[in-house]
């Protein structure tokens, strides 16, 4: 048996570590040559690592959040049909064929956790940083009764015997939820019946503590919005905006749709976006801060932050000035499909100019969404409601809905914030002028 060493390839786009994800295989595993073995992510997205050879899996790198520099140790694999020369490489062995200023895990200089099987490289596994065991499950209290002289004594205070033998209850049947029988355990079990599994009224189940590690997208997502919150200064403006002839005009097109894909809200909102961001080019921009340089962008390429089984994700609708509102609908599904199964692309997730940001039927009175940086700004749509207004002197029924805005305040100025609201509620509020130039 030759023994085979799987490095982490370079994944491109000037990637120097990448995180692992989650294993596909464990040690002992037999896998076959093109088998998946691991997911790693970059700053990208996703990436599947396939084994290059058969046999079986002897070592493998780290546990899932660790970061693997590219051209480090990912799996070593015992192939089928050669003797192994040499043993095993140890963890320092491992840590030499690495450059000297590569990070292999978390912290420069501590070495790399390594799972490792029966007879490789020793019995030794490094104590992950989050324990493995769970805390044991509570011991339920027995019934604190005694035993003496033919009858059962029961640990309850003369009250409560008082008041069990007005009631009628054989103490011996209650089940006490501390040391002896109390007045609240007398009412539970009045309330739930004998042998029922009842709690005291006003207390909840006790669930025992949970230790989740961050890691993955999960983790990307916490970097991102702390980066954005200590290096942005946030602000945040909300407008309420009329919908009731935007809501018409959208049932009138959802009638004539035909195949189609159904509109909801967002499609006619980036349209007025759009539409109103020439005049406001400050907020469709980038800020490279470490340069002092701020992009503004010719065209919009509008983020859709997107809730999925991995966290929030943003894929990307490009040139969303040139698409009218079907177009929109269909790429705005698309995209979102992608996000959810794991298959967009990186350049899909990537590149955006200006982010919106949707809670959809969870909706909300407002939201202070935080800034996708590097861009500016970030726009929220807020749940439709129908409220009783005032036209003149008469009260109407309208649909209302409050549009959040959040802006980079080092770029983007107070009044430019609310100037650019106010031109796309002028555009929601009369409809026909989002079809017409």
């Amino acid at each position: 048996m030759a023994l085979f060493t799987f490095k982490l390839p370079d994944i491109g786009e000037g990637i120097a570590q990448a995180e692992i994800v989650g294993w596909h295989v464990k040690v002992g595993d037999r896998v076959e040559e093109d088998q998946p073995i691991a997911d790693m992510m970059t700053d990208k997205a996703t990436v599947e690592m396939e084994s290059p050879v058969a046999g079986t899996v002897v070592r493998l790198a780290g546990e899932p959040g660790d970061q693997i520099s590219i051209g480090a140790m990912l799996v070593e694999i015992e192939m089928d049909g050669e003797a192994a020369a040499t043993p095993p490489p140890s963890v320092e062995t491992i840590e030499a064929e690495v450059p000297g200023d590569a990070v292999v895990a978390e912290a420069a200089e501590t070495p790399l956790p390594i799972r490792e099987g029966p007879g490789v490289g020793g019995e030794r596994r490094e104590p992950s940083a989050v324990a493995d065991v769970e805390p044991p499950a509570a011991v339920p209290t027995p019934n604190p009764s005694l035993k003496g002289r033919g009858e059962e004594v029961v640990l309850a205070s003369p009250a409560v015997r008082a008041r069990a033998k007005e009631l009628g209850v054989d103490l011996a049947q209650v089940k006490p939820a501390g040391d002896h029988i109390r007045h609240s355990d007398l009412d539970a079990y009045l309330l739930y019946g004998q042998g029922q599994g009842y709690r005291p009224a006003g207390r909840s189940a006790k669930r025992a503590d949970e230790q989740v590690k961050v890691i993955g997208m999960r983790r990307r997502i916490a970097e991102n919005m702390a980066a954005s919150k200590r290096n942005i200064p946030h602000f945040t403006y909300v407008e309420e905006i009329d919908v009731t002839a935007l809501e018409e005009l959208r049932e009138q097109l959802n009638a004539q749709r035909g195949d189609r894909p159904k509109l909801t809200m967002l499609p006619l909102l980036i349209v007025a976006l759009c539409k109103a961001l020439p005049d406001f080019p400050m907020l469709n921009a980038r800020y490279d801060d470490e340069a002092g340089v701020v992009t503004r962008h010719g065209s919009v390429h509008l983020g859709m932050a997107t809730q999925t089984d991995a966290g929030l994700m943003v894929p990307v609708i490009r040139d969303a000035q040139d698409r009218n509102v079907w177009q929109l609908a269909t790429e705005i599904r698309r995209l979102a499909d992608a996000a959810r199964s794991g298959k967009a692309k990186s350049e899909e997730l990537s590149g955006s100019t200006l982010t919106l940001t949707s809670l959809g039927p969870l909706g909300g009175i407002a939201t202070t969404p935080v800034i996708n940086r590097p861009e500016v700004a970030i726009i929220g749509p807020n749940r439709v409601i129908e409220r009783p207004i005032f036209k003149g002197k008469e009260i109407v029924a309208a649909k209302l809905m409050n549009l959040s805005i959040s802006c980079d305040h080092r770029v983007v100025d107070g009044w430019d914030a609310a100037s650019f609201v106010q031109a796309v509620r002028k555009l929601l509020e009369a409809p026909a002028f989002l079809f017409v130039d």
